[in-house]
């Protein structure tokens, strides 16, 4: 299921996946998911596309305004 609007992608990671959006992650798979030769951004953007790689990238810019404020 893909989510649609930030607190569920929120909710998907944090909940469902156990992961904790530490300031270290997020800015890990910020960095990751803009790195087109990194084979897990290869494999996001087959399976998921283009756009929702840009949207999952705003919400973990989001996420990371968050923990800064």
């Amino acid at each position: 299921m893909k989510p649609t609007n930030y607190e569920a992608w929120k909710r998907c990671i944090t909940v469902r996946g156990g992961i904790s959006l530490t300031l270290d992650y997020i800015e890990k798979r910020i960095s990751e998911l803009n790195d087109r030769n990194n084979e897990e951004t290869k494999k996001f953007i087959k399976t998921w596309g283009e756009p929702h790689l840009q949207q999952i990238i705003k919400w973990f810019e989001q996420a990371k305004k968050e923990i800064k404020s």
